[in-house]
């Protein structure tokens, strides 16, 4: 049976009592009470589909660990509020047999989140699960996905489902646009770039972010212009390595966190924006105790959050 299981009581881990910290706002809720928050996050820590080397499982627990000690107030939009954890996606015994198995029952839950009218932010976790966290918003209107990857993760589905074959799934579903940001040369195929844009896809690649981060949103949100409902996700290696160690595929010549950072509050002010994820944060793959990674992905959070507060505003 799918159930929420509770991962850890939220804490500030300043001393000081006029440092508000996600630690100390963030609430634990139920499915039930989702609809008294403005967001709620939702752990899926799951990683049997990566191509590569495996971590992600642990990504939910390191990213609520690193936004508990993160403080809530930006320069622009004051602190974050009304969040609320649901906690991360458990099976029991019952355990999926097959990832595609284990995204049938993702998407359960996921549909579940999506119609409990608050924003979610789904904490991976490998890049299979964009597949059923997206999927239930093509049920009603039309859906375009923004992808802050170094891949475009269009591969074709040989037998299971990989961390490289979500967007090829969402076309196959339905996907009504698509644009990948931060994307790295010399890291997908010819065939699979000829994919995406025969179908009109946007690709903005690590280098024009670097020239232009605004200018990169712009040609995104110009993908979607005839979409009801947008769907953002950001995988972690869409950083350059020195900035994310931590990923199944950390590569050089990704973007910088400043530059992602930017992009999500640009989006995350966008008011048909529908659903958020952060993936591919494997805490296992990152030498030392700087936490780099997660503390990257925890701030990518916390920016996207706050700027749903100020969004209209743009």
């Amino acid at each position: 049976m799918t159930a929420f299981e509770p991962p850890f009581d939220w804490m500030g881990t300043s001393n000081d009592s006029n440092d508000e910290q996600f630690g100390h706002v963030v609430e634990l809720a139920s499915i039930d009470d989702a609809d008294r928050f403005d967001a709620v996050l939702v752990g899926e820590p799951f990683d049997r589909a990566v191509i590569g080397r495996k971590g992600a499982a642990e990504g939910p627990k390191a990213l609520r660990q690193r936004l508990a000690g993160t403080k809530t107030h930006h320069f622009d939009a004051g602190p974050v509020e009304s969040v609320a954890d649901l906690g991360d996606v458990t099976f029991g015994d019952a355990d999926p047999e097959s990832v595609l198995d284990l995204q049938d029952r993702v998407r359960a839950v996921a549909s579940q989140v999506h119609d409990a009218d608050a924003f979610p932010v789904f904490l991976g976790g490998d890049n299979s699960l964009t597949f059923p966290n997206a999927a239930p918003l093509l049920d009603s209107g039309t859906l375009g996905v923004v992808n802050f990857d170094a891949h475009l993760d269009v591969r074709e589905v040989r037998g299971d489902p990989t961390s490289g074959t979500p967007y090829r799934q969402l076309y196959d579903a339905g996907l009504d646009a698509y644009a990948c940001v931060g994307a790295r040369h010399f890291e997908t195929s010819t065939s699979y770039a000829e994919f995406v844009r025969e179908r009109d896809g946007e690709v903005v690649t690590s280098e024009e972010v670097g020239d232009d981060a605004i200018g990169a949103v712009d040609r995104a949100l110009d993908a979607m212009d005839d979409v009801d409902r947008i769907y953002v996700s950001v995988d972690l290696d869409v950083l350059d390595a020195t900035a994310a160690p931590g990923v199944s595929a950390p590569t050089p010549g990704g973007i910088s966190t400043r530059e992602l950072f930017r992009m999500v509050r640009l989006l995350g002010a966008e008011n048909r924006l529908a659903g958020f994820e952060v993936v591919e944060c494997a805490p296992p793959l990152e030498s030392g105790t700087a936490n780099l990674t997660a503390t990257a992905g925890a701030r990518t959070i916390a920016h996207l959050l706050s700027a749903r507060q100020t969004r209209g505003e743009r």
